[in-house]
């Protein structure tokens, strides 16, 4: 069940941080989630692509782990 929830975490940090990628590629000026990081927007489009990674990186591993326990087909 840990690594069903936590591959619901991974693809909605990735879903999340993809869409406030998009738009701050769109409107620099719409920093979304990450406005009180304050470091421009190089920094901020940097950030957003960390954490997506990281939720495609969490996503992936939790399932992988669900097919080694026999939970995925």
């Amino acid at each position: 069940m840990k690594y069903d929830i936590l591959q619901v975490v991974g693809a909605a940090v990735m879903v999340v941080f993809a869409q406030g990628a998009i738009r701050l590629l769109v409107d620099r000026d719409d920093t979304g989630l990450l406005g009180w990081l304050g470091g421009g927007f190089a920094l901020t489009l940097a950030v957003h692509g960390v954490l997506v990674a990281a939720g495609v990186l969490l996503t992936g591993w939790s399932h992988a782990r669900a097919k080694a326990l026999g939970r995925r087909g």
